[in-house]
């Protein structure tokens, strides 16, 4: 499915916009089986096949501030571990201001249980799925990880998750967090969305493995929520990685995740065939 042919959604900023035309060029020519998980089009996911799979299996959530963003903006990642045997798939999510939390996440949800029952029909391990994405996407897959109250209602089993590769993720929101605006998708305050929303809530021990991955350029409060992030994990004795991605700002982060000879790649793809 092309951009073009979705809703409309917030119109982009000036990296926004950069970002969108940056990762169509790069993902050009690639192409999946599409799936769809609800009525809406951004309700679905594309599931690109390895040659010869290993098993693994990448879900990932793209980003743009829970406000804008394509499935189609994430697959310019998968060539790269397609190669290396993963099943990769990218999977859409309605956005803000129309959808807000718990909407969004709840489509990432559904998306897991799609790909849960569908993905061993393409070459992946149903045992074996991970997930990851940039920036609000980082952020979804870290609340999904993180989160256990969710697995029972949809009939899956509570390890479902095998691990988290959030890139350059926002962790916590409120007055701790650094953000200069509360963002849209929290909605109204009465929500409190802040506590619910933020994978910090819910730390714990027994999570799946995390690789955190951050840009050593990227945004100062990203880079500050990770590091506390981090470490916080570490003090519970959480399983878990960081990656700092060398001379990579916010958007920068998200590219190096593409690139088939660079240091995401290369540790992401063992990260998971060791966990």
């Amino acid at each position: 499915m092309q951009p073009d042919a979705y809703p409309p959604q917030e119109p982009f900023t000036a990296i926004g916009a950069k970002y969108h035309d940056e990762v169509l060029r790069r993902g050009g020519g690639v192409s999946g089986i599409e799936m769809s998980y609800g009525e809406d089009p951004y309700q679905a996911l594309t599931i690109v096949s390895a040659q010869q799979p290993s098993g693994d299996v990448l879900v990932v959530l793209h980003g743009g501030g829970w406000t804008n963003g394509y499935k189609e903006w994430m697959l310019f990642m998968a060539p790269a571990l397609t190669a290396r045997g993963v099943t990769f798939v990218s999977a859409g999510y309605r956005l803000a201001p129309r959808h807000v939390f718990p909407e969004g996440y709840h489509d990432v949800l559904d998306a897991i249980a799609l790909v849960h029952r569908e993905i061993g029909k393409h070459g992946g391990n149903p045992q074996r799925i991970f997930v990851g994405g940039h920036s609000a996407g980082g952020h979804l897959a870290a609340l999904a990880a993180l989160r256990k109250d969710w697995m029972d209602s949809r009939g899956l089993p509570s390890g479902v998750i095998r691990g988290a590769l959030p890139i350059s993720g926002t962790y916590v929101f409120g007055a701790e967090s650094g953000l200069s605006i509360r963002p849209r998708f929290l909605g109204p305050e009465e929500n409190d969305a802040e506590t619910k929303a933020a994978p910090a809530t819910y730390l714990r021990a027994d999570a799946p493995p995390l690789l955190v991955a951050y840009g050593e350029r990227d945004f100062p409060h990203l880079r500050a929520q990770s590091e506390k992030f981090v470490a916080d994990l570490k003090a519970l004795g959480t399983d878990v990685t960081d990656i700092v991605l060398p001379d990579c700002d916010h958007l920068g982060a998200s590219y190096e995740s593409g690139d088939p000879d660079g240091v995401w790649i290369r540790t992401a793809v063992r990260w998971m065939r060791e966990h």
